[in-house]
């Protein structure tokens, strides 16, 4: 494209992001109306093709928050710590009276109560790998293809989700030529990820491109399996959390013709299984080349890859119910934690799983606070290049931004907070 880039691969969760900590607390709460999100969808598709004929286009819409969580203070009460934070993501001790009355509850179902996603844009977009276009189509219609191409073709015959890499600034100059504010700025930054990295892969934006972009890049480098998945109770983990909590027989699976109800432990555990098999394998290849191509023919293979990305979100969910619980009986948690279950529509594990973890890949991808809670259950630090952010401290983003030192490290890159890419072929420079 031409001029600048107005909308990104994924479509929006919500119409706008923050600009700073305490309104990216707040824009987590903030309900989203449809017609809003219809109406960003337009001007988007509208700047979008004006960009494509060499005019202006606008920006990313909204101001993402920073990620960066309020810094630990000492002399205080871990409760007092926590009021503080919901209120400043709640806005006020309504709200704070509401949710410490959610927290204090004996089981979290009691307190499901399912919202629908109406800060969802209904709308998805998704990238064709050997497209120019910006494909812009509601998620029926991506219900509807996967379908088909169930029907149609193998999977031998899948296209990539992860396109081969080039190199990274003739992607730049492919993507941004035209002099508005946001192509110039979207410039400087693929020039100090250059620094870094010599190419890109574009990852498929079908709302599962966080989770995509995230397990390519932890298979493609590692060398273990992580402690998590050497568990002896990790395949049992679909029955462990059904016997305790009932309104997990409501997790949305991916689309599968035949399916019944009661299969649902059973699939979920095959999906963990499959999860554990393909990292152990990956990580035993001990050349770089075969690794690379071992990842690749996974990531073309679309029964497999979608069955891992179920496995992740439930993963996912049980490290939120861990944290949920944790913070109910007065264990330290992370403050991004406070923030997950500040929001209207998660104020508890159960409408985290209705409201968002179902969510993802149908209606919307991961959100901001998201990505904190997918990098705490990977044991992963998750480093983004935030390009709209070049030049400021939130450029280079951390999830979480207090790791592990032990934990690995694995890099994407994002022009707006909602598609992510990929960075490969570290510099040598770097590497020295």
């Amino acid at each position: 494209m031409s001029g600048g880039r107005a909308g990104a691969s994924c479509p929006p969760r919500g119409s706008g992001a923050p600009g700073s900590q305490d309104s990216f607390q707040r824009w987590m709460t903030e309900p989203r109306s449809r017609s809003a999100g219809a109406e960003q969808l337009q001007k988007e598709r509208a700047a979008a093709q004006v960009a494509r004929h060499g005019g202006e286009a606008a920006g990313p819409s909204g101001e993402p928050g920073s990620a960066n969580a309020a810094p630990e203070q000492k002399g205080r009460s871990a409760e007092e710590r926590r009021k503080e934070c919901v209120h400043r993501s709640t806005g006020g001790p309504e709200e704070i009276s509401r949710i410490t009355s959610l927290a204090t509850d004996e089981d979290a179902s009691r307190n499901c109560e399912i919202y629908l996603p109406v800060y969802c844009n209904p709308s998805a977009m998704e990238i064709s790998l050997d497209s120019e276009e910006d494909m812009y189509r509601d998620a029926e219609e991506i219900e509807r293809e996967k379908i088909l191409l169930g029907c149609k073709t193998s999977s031998s015959e899948y296209k990539p989700s992860v396109a081969p890499e080039m190199d990274i600034m003739e992607y730049c100059r492919k993507e941004w030529r035209g002099n508005t504010p946001v192509a110039k700025r979207m410039r400087k930054g693929y020039e100090a990820v250059a620094q870094k990295f010599a190419s890109i892969r574009r990852v498929r934006g079908d709302n599962y491109c966080a989770l995509r972009a995230t397990l390519f890049q932890a298979l493609s480098q590692a060398t273990q399996l992580p402690t998590w998945l050497q568990s002896e109770d990790f395949t049992k983990l679909p029955e462990n959390l059904l016997s305790k909590y009932d309104w997990i027989k409501q997790w949305q699976l991916k689309q599968k013709l035949g399916r019944k109800m009661g299969e649902i432990s059973d699939e979920i555990k095959e999906y963990l299984m499959l999860l554990r098999k393909k990292w152990k394998y990956i990580s035993e290849i001990k050349g770089p080349i075969e690794k690379q191509e071992a990842c690749d023919k996974l990531f073309k293979n679309e029964e497999e890859e979608y069955s891992l990305y179920e496995a992740l979100k439930f993963v996912m969910l049980n490290t939120a119910i861990e944290l949920y619980n944790d913070d109910k009986n007065g264990r330290r948690v992370p403050v991004f934690s406070w923030l997950l279950f500040a929001r209207d529509t998660s104020s508890n594990p159960c409408q985290l799983m209705h409201n968002h973890l179902n969510q993802i890949g149908h209606s919307g991808g991961l959100e901001q606070v998201e990505m904190f809670l997918l990098a705490y259950a990977l044991q992963y630090t998750i480093q983004v290049y935030r390009l709209y952010k070049y030049s400021t401290d939130e450029f280079i983003t951390l999830y979480p931004n207090d790791p592990e030192e032990d934990w690995p490290v694995v890099t994407l890159i994002t022009e707006d907070d909602r598609h992510y890419n990929i960075p490969v072929r570290m510099c040598q420079e770097t590497k020295l």
